[in-house]
């Protein structure tokens, strides 16, 4: 028998209504409880006064790029970074090359995940064989192999009859839908949102109108079928608005935002930095304030850190030409802990509930939660901390952040996954 008692920290577990200071006993990798008597007097002891302890974050959609594109991360590497930013648990968007659309390449990143030895890793099964947005992927041999959500990345599905299928036979298995709301005959060739700085700079817009008219779509064939669909990266105020009426009557949805989505804005983009052509685009403070607010009232659901690595050689080009996309593992939750808490938006049980709970319960893994009996999954974090994101001494393979050289409060400092103790502290500040 082995015991691990982390003492005195803040116990935060939104899902069991826990917040105080106490001490958390762990024997053979399973949570036994909070202020429960350890039995072992060789147990260990992990001081953690002053610190908050909280299930392990769960991330929804980070890509990890493996296989076909290990230039910018391996599952290794992602799983790494994933530890640094104190996620225990990742689940994986299938935009790799081939295609997470069939049960063989589910269980390549389990495998995957499993030889790594970092977080755990789960895969994200695609709707449409290569996700083309066509023909429904073998949803069933996918989740039977380990597929813990359906969806096709980035890339919107825009016949409206495939949506409506797969939302039917993804419930059929017990699996939501996660969609990138947007309408991609608005976007094509857009760069940043569509507004006063896009005239100004001089570049194509992507208007907020994109997300407004699928999210409606998205919601209205959800009621239709009963299927759930997960919004990801929600950035609208109208989207915002959308989804708390879909909610109020009953409608099966849920919806995420990406962390920077909360800390920069459009007019970002006037230094050209390709770091901060994401998709969708920076928004206008409006909309990031509409969303703060939804995620202060229950609106939106899961914060996430939209993790999309890319290799310096396919960044560090014109601003038009170069892909979408920011890493953001290891640097989510400062950002999200210094605007959301410090910032006064939101208390932590909330935050924890963003980052852990909701997410957890979105895929259906039993994470998120201190319960007894759950799988020990703990983060520790150091609310107070301030630090600086050094880009150059990142886990993850690809280095492709706006937040280089930030200076932030708030820091992970440990995490256990299964109760063993996982190197998440990075060499920055």
């Amino acid at each position: 028998m082995s015991e691990l008692v982390i003492r005195g920290g803040r116990v935060v577990d939104p899902a069991n209504g826990v917040d105080r200071v106490g001490d958390l006993l762990v024997r053979d990798g399973v949570v036994v409880g909070v202020d429960v008597a350890t039995q072992s007097p060789n147990a260990q002891i992990v001081e953690a006064g002053g610190r908050i302890v909280c299930p392990g974050f769960v991330d929804v959609g980070s890509a990890f790029r493996e296989p076909g594109f290990e230039e910018d991360e391996t599952i290794a590497t992602g799983t790494a970074a994933a530890l640094a930013g104190g996620f225990t648990t990742v689940a994986v968007s299938p935009e790799t090359s081939p295609v997470v659309d069939n049960g063989a390449s589910a269980e390549f990143v389990l495998l995957q995940g499993e030889r790594a030895g970092n977080c755990r890793v789960h895969p994200i099964g695609a709707v449409t064989k290569g996700i083309a947005g066509e023909e429904l992927a073998e949803l069933a041999q996918l989740a039977d192999r380990g597929a813990v959500a359906f969806s096709d990345g980035k890339r919107p599905i825009a016949n409206a009859e495939v949506f409506r299928r797969a939302l039917e036979y993804a419930d059929m298995c017990g699996r939501p839908v996660l969609h990138h709301p947007q309408v991609p005959e608005l976007v094509a060739g857009g760069v940043m949102h569509e507004g006063v700085h896009s005239t100004l700079i001089g570049l194509r817009g992507m208007p907020a109108a994109a997300e407004d008219v699928m999210v409606g779509r998205d919601v209205a064939l959800a009621e239709l079928t009963g299927g759930r669909v997960h919004l990801t990266c929600v950035s609208t105020k109208n989207a915002v608005e959308q989804i708390r009426r879909a909610k109020a009557a009953g409608v099966r949805v849920t919806a995420g935002v990406a962390v920077h989505q909360l800390v920069l804005f459009d007019d970002s983009l006037q230094s050209f930095d390709v770091n901060c052509k994401v998709d969708p685009p920076l928004r206008t403070r409006e909309h990031v304030e509409a969303l703060v607010e939804g995620l202060a009232d229950g609106t939106l659901d899961v914060l996430c850190s939209d993790h999309r690595p890319h290799a310096s050689e396919k960044k560090d080009i014109e601003l038009d030409l170069a892909p979408f996309g920011i890493v953001g593992l290891e640097t989510a939750f400062a950002l999200a802990s210094q605007t959301l808490v410090t910032g006064g938006r939101v208390d932590w049980p909330t935050l924890v509930r963003l980052l852990s709970t909701n997410p957890a319960k979105l895929l259906g893994l039993p994470a998120g939660t201190l319960s007894p009996g759950a799988p020990a999954d703990v983060t520790i974090v150091d609310p107070n901390a301030e630090w600086t994101i050094d880009a150059s001494a990142f886990r993850s393979s690809s280095h492709n952040t706006p937040f280089d050289g930030w200076t932030v409060t708030g820091r992970v400092e440990r995490v256990f996954v299964g109760g063993k103790s996982k190197d998440a502290a990075t060499s920055n500040g």
